[in-house]
């Protein structure tokens, strides 16, 4: 559906997540987050999902025992809570990305690196 004057604004759904289980959140924390260029992530966990976009460069995104993917700008990416993130790897251009982290409302949202 494009825009018009009869209906300016247009929505798109680009992304809809179902989370493996239920959680309750009392906010979500967006961070802007830069890699360099060829910086490596390494094996990761998060406490909490991540939903995130990236804004410009590229990243190499695979959870373990997944397929490898080359996210570029505009590309949204999810992270399960508790799921292993095998690469989060920065392109050559390195990457800069939006993430977002919901946690509970007494909670910070962290990563553990196994």
């Amino acid at each position: 559906m494009e825009s018009s004057a009869e209906n300016p604004v247009v929505r798109v759904v680009v992304q809809d997540v179902t989370l493996p289980e239920p959680r309750l959140f009392g906010r979500i924390q967006s961070r802007r987050i830069t890699i360099a260029p060829g910086a490596e992530s390494g094996l990761h966990v998060h406490n909490g999902p991540v939903i995130g976009s990236i804004e410009t460069g590229t990243a190499i995104y695979q959870i373990e025992g997944g397929e490898e993917r080359v996210l570029i700008a505009g590309d949204l990416f999810y992270e399960p809570e508790g799921g292993r993130i095998a690469r989060f790897d920065a392109g050559p251009q390195g990457v800069t990305f939006l993430g977002h982290f919901p946690v509970g409302a007494d909670e910070e949202s962290s990563i553990e690196f196994p």
